[in-house]
């Protein structure tokens, strides 16, 4: 017999792509699952202009999805793990984190320059807290834009002239900081000046992850989603989101952490940066459990001094620093 399942998922090409990758997975791991795509506006999808700090909700690339997960209209949705919030609502529950992509940044220049060489007063767009703080650590005599849109958008913006670009608003830059994981999934890859160090650059919790989210009650989807589940990228990505759940900091932050699963032992790193990169708190635990290492590291990196800084960054300051 022939079930079917819904797929949920936001409109962009890196959406499709990821979903697509989705369904072809059940279809080679649930042979007797049919699915159909229903694709979805998300706030973050409507409102390009607004930074996505200025917008001011939780999931703002995810809700309408989980709402129409909710009320029924579709029974699996596919997101990018970094941008869902680290309490999911009443439910629901992530069904499979599918193996990682690289999740380190990648710098994309007009010019070509790496991040280190790139002219002093370059202007460089992101709307990542993270990324700017970490550049400005890197490069505090260069100046950050906003800048929001679809990979290819994004690429346009410094530079790079690619198929599904939308027309651009607002000044030039002169560079820009995105996930390397969706310039590969979107064949884009080749247009990365520089891939960053992911120990200077750590990258967002769960970043080049894709989850599969699902009700708790449908017993076909959650049994499809975990054919899906990979082992190690799951309990990476546990320990992620539990340091940044345990942190309270909330998906836009400037706050990095990245996990290594060695055998069974996890090693964590996380990092809280003040918005100019003047001050940060950084430290690495080793665990088995990656609930409770996420938890120990938060912990201990509070003692340390990430409170104050995410405090102030809360406030609009800069962590105390000068």
């Amino acid at each position: 017999m022939t079930e079917r399942l819904r797929i949920g998922t936001r409109r962009s090409a890196l959406a499709m792509w990821q979903t697509e990758w989705v369904a072809a997975l059940l279809a080679e791991r649930c042979p007797k699952i049919e699915v159909e795509i229903v694709s979805l506006e998300t706030l973050g999808d409507r409102d390009k202009s607004t930074s996505l700090v200025g917008l001011n909700r939780v999931g703002v690339f995810t809700k309408e999805i989980e709402d129409a997960l909710l009320d029924g209209r579709c029974d699996v949705a596919v997101h990018s793990y970094k941008d869902m919030a680290t309490v999911l609502p009443d439910g629901l529950v992530v069904g499979a984190a599918l193996e990682r992509e690289d999740p380190r940044d990648a710098f994309v220049s007009r010019s070509g320059a790496p991040l280190e060489e790139i002219p002093a007063g370059s202007v460089i767009g992101t709307s990542s807290l993270r990324r700017r703080s970490m550049v400005l650590r890197s490069r505090p005599d260069c100046a950050i834009a906003g800048l929001r849109g679809n990979v290819p958008t994004r690429l346009k913006a410094a530079g790079v002239d690619v198929e599904g670009a939308r027309p651009l608003t607002g000044d030039p830059i002169d560079a820009t900081v995105m996930a390397l994981a969706g310039l590969k999934r979107l064949g884009l890859e080749s247009h990365a000046t520089q891939l960053l160090d992911p120990d200077l650059f750590v990258p967002a919790p769960a970043q080049g992850v894709v989850a599969v989210q699902v009700r708790a009650d449908d017993s076909l989807a959650v049994e499809a989603a975990r054919a899906l589940d990979h082992e190690r990228t799951r309990r990476e990505s546990d320990a992620e989101r539990t340091f940044l759940r345990t942190m309270e900091g909330g998906c836009h932050m400037p706050l990095g952490a990245i996990a290594r699963d060695m055998r069974g032992v996890l090693s964590l790193t996380g990092e809280i940066l003040s918005l100019d990169g003047k001050r940060a708190v950084k430290a690495t635990m080793k665990g088995a459990d990656p609930v409770r290492l996420g938890e120990d590291l938060a912990a201990r990196m509070k003692e340390e001094g990430a409170d104050e800084i995410l405090l102030d960054v809360a406030a609009g300051g800069n962590g105390g620093a000068g």
